[in-house]
């Protein structure tokens, strides 16, 4: 792989502002340099190529960590960890398969972010099964929505709630809650330093971005099933690609209403492109699996 070794580090002697504000020198890559780029990376290993990928989309990978401020971790290390997810992403991208490198970095940057909280956090080191780790990244998700965010046990109710929604024991969600309250980091407990206005753990939300049950999948399965993705993506065609990454595979859906304005059709007509789309991808992938003897619930 290439040499990064002078690549912008954030730390938390340097400043997190400063940090931000060196990565936005970095200019963004039209759609033709991006591919050419990748193209020399690819045939040439040419590492300035893939030097220049990376630090073209180091904004995104920073964008994503923010995401993770509501697990009490030092907000450089997370950053630390989303670039090392994006390197990884730009020694496999391939431009031939009609995708932008934004659209397939997020995959690797999120799943190595998630996989760096799992092994800081020792409570998850006590159990680590796909049930356990949805529950860790989700509960509070869960307990927001039923209005149920103060310390303490669970009314029973909320208990079953929970466990029906989330696939797993009532016991477990008892345990990992009186865990998340009271056990490696209180709810109470202060976050971030004096310049961050003494917030409390509570009061930070976790990263509510679609596919967030990346966080609960097992990694070699997550990237398997993020190189099936990527290869099914050849089935769409320009307009398909574009819709559904931007309904499904953006950090922010953008709405019908502003899609139809883009492409001077209806909402309906957008809508019906999507539902295709995916329904194309999914067929896809389920070929994909089935080639490559992989087993997949989706």
């Amino acid at each position: 792989m290439a040499n990064f070794a002078n690549l912008p580090v954030p730390t938390p002697e340097g400043g997190l502002n400063r940090y931000l504000q060196e990565i936005r020198k970095f200019p963004l890559l039209e759609p033709e340099q991006e591919y050419m780029l990748a193209k020399r990376w690819v045939e040439e290993q040419d590492t300035e190529a893939a030097h220049q990928m990376v630090t073209s989309h180091l904004r995104l990978a920073a964008k994503i960590a923010m995401g993770y401020r509501g697990y009490g971790l030092p907000q450089a290390e997370v950053i630390s960890e989303a670039n090392v997810g994006l390197m990884q992403a730009v020694k496999r991208f391939d431009p031939e398969k009609g995708f932008r490198l934004a659209t397939y970095a997020m995959w690797w940057i999120r799943a190595s972010i998630q996989e760096y909280i799992l092994r800081s956090w020792s409570l998850v080191k006590l159990g680590t099964t796909s049930a356990q780790k949805k529950l860790f990244f989700n509960l509070r998700k869960a307990k927001a929505k039923l209005g149920a965010l103060e310390e303490g046990d669970l009314h029973p109710d909320n208990v079953t709630q929970i466990a029906t929604d989330l696939g797993v024991t009532e016991a477990e969600v008892v345990s990992m809650n009186r865990r998340l309250s009271g056990g490696d980091a209180s709810l109470n407990a202060t976050v971030g330093s004096d310049t961050d206005g003494a917030m409390q753990w509570q009061d930070w939300l976790e990263d509510e971005h679609a596919d967030q049950a990346g966080a609960y999948e097992e990694h070699d399965e997550l990237a398997a099933r993020r190189e099936l993705l990527m290869e099914a993506f050849s089935v769409l065609n320009d307009r398909e690609k574009d819709i559904l990454t931007q309904r499904r595979l953006s950090e922010e859906s953008i709405t019908l209403e502003d899609l139809s304005g883009q492409y001077g059709v209806s909402r309906e007509r957008i809508r019906q492109i999507e539902v295709r789309a995916f329904e194309k991808l999914q067929t896809r992938m389920r070929e994909l699996a089935a080639e490559k003897g992989m087993l997949t619930q989706d």
